[in-house]
C-alpha cells in the first residue's frame, strides 16, 4: 500500500533507475512486510538545477547520484520500524553507486479512509482490503 516518489537527477540509464526502484520496494517489503504485487512507484527525472538538497548543516556533501525518496504509507508504524526502514533502503541503494551521503527519506502517514486503488472507491472502508497492521 505505500506510495512511493522517487526523485532523481536526470541521466542514469533506464536499468540503474529500474535497479533504484527495485531497491526501495525490497527495503519496504523486507521491512514493512507488505504483498511483493503491492507496489506503486512514480519516479521522476530532473535537471541537475532543479534539485537543491543540502545537508541540513550535518557536514556532508551530496552527488549526482542523489535519490529522494517519499514514502506516503498509513500511520501506526513505530519509529524503530521507521528507522529499520531508512536503514534498509540506504543498505539496498548502496551496491547499486548510491552513497548514504546521496540517500534522503521521508515517511509521510496518513490514514485508510485516504486510499483508493481505482473505481473511484475507498476499499480499505468498504473492506475490498484488510488495513494494514489491523
Amino acid at each position: 500500500m505505500p506510495f512511493v516518489r522517487i526523485d532523481l537527477i536526470r541521466g542514469r540509464r533506464p536499468e540503474e533507475i529500474r535497479a533504484i526502484a527495485d531497491a526501495a520496494h525490497r527495503a519496504l517489503v523486507d521491512v514493512l512486510a507488505i504483498p511483493e504485487r503491492d507496489r506503486f512507484q512514480v519516479i521522476t527525472e530532473h535537471d541537475a538545477d532543479h534539485i537543491i538538497a543540502l545537508d541540513a548543516g550535518l557536514g556532508f556533501e551530496r552527488t549526482d547520484h542523489l535519490v529522494m525518496i517519499q514514502i506516503f504509507t498509513q500511520s501506526g508504524r513505530t519509529t524503530e520500524v521507521k528507522q529499520s526502514l531508512f536503514h534498509a533502503v540506504a543498505k539496498q541503494l548502496e551496491p547499486l553507486g548510491v552513497g548514504g551521503e546521496d540517500v534522503f527519506l521521508s515517511i509521510m502517514e496518513n490514514n485508510p479512509q485516504d486510499w483508493s486503488f481505482g473505481f473511484g472507491r475507498a476499499q480499505y472502508i468498504e473492506g475490498d482490503l484488510a488495513v494494514p497492521g489491523r
